[in-house]
C-alpha cells in the first residue's frame, strides 16, 4: 500500500509541473468606439509587456509553474518526513506516504494562492496601461475615441 501511495503522490508533483495557467490578462478591456481595430491591438501587445515586466520579467504561467513545482515538492518532502515520524514501528513507510500525499496537497495550496497573486497583479498591470491608452475598463461608460489634435503650425518667420 506505501508504494501504490507514494505513486499517487509522485504523480500529483508531476501533474502540478504541467498545469496550464492563462498566460496573459484575465480581464476584458474593449476599445473605445470609433478607435481603429490594428491600435487597439497595438496597445494590447504593449501592454501584455509592460504588465509581465510590472510583476517581475516573468509571465504568470512562469511564475505560477515554478512556484507550483517548489511548492509541491516541499510540501511532499516535509509530509513524508511528518508522516515517517509519526507513523513509527512497521507503518512507518504508509505513515510516510500517506504524509508525503498530505504534503503535496498543502503545497499544490499554496502554489494555486501564489498564482492567483500573481495573475492579480498582472491583471492590475495591464489594465492601469490599456486605460491610460484610452481602452474602456468593465463597468466603464464608452465614450467616444478622440485622436491626439495635429500640432499648431509653428509660428510665420519673422
Amino acid at each position: 500500500m506505501s508504494i501504490r501511495a507514494l505513486s499517487i503522490a509522485a504523480g500529483s508533483v508531476l501533474l502540478a509541473a504541467c498545469a496550464q495557467i492563462p498566460n496573459g490578462p484575465s480581464v476584458a478591456v474593449m476599445p473605445p468606439p470609433g478607435k481603429p481595430f490594428d491600435l487597439f491591438v497595438a496597445d494590447d501587445q504593449l501592454c501584455r509587456n509592460y504588465a509581465t515586466q510590472a510583476i517581475g520579467g516573468t509571465n504568470a504561467s512562469q511564475a505560477a509553474a515554478a512556484s507550483a513545482v517548489s511548492s509541491a515538492a516541499i510540501g511532499t518532502a516535509l509530509g513524508a518526513a511528518v508522516g515517517l515520524a509519526s507513523g513509527g514501528g512497521s507503518g512507518a513507510g504508509t505513515g510516510a506516504a500517506i504524509g508525503a500525499v498530505a504534503g503535496t496537497a498543502v503545497g499544490l495550496g499554496q502554489a494555486d494562492v501564489s498564482r492567483a497573486g500573481t495573475q492579480r497583479r498582472y491583471d492590475i498591470a495591464y489594465q492601469q496601461c490599456m486605460y491610460s491608452r484610452g481602452n474602456l475598463l468593465p463597468g466603464q461608460s464608452a465614450s467616444a475615441y478622440r485622436a491626439a489634435p495635429p500640432p499648431p503650425p509653428p509660428p510665420p518667420p519673422q
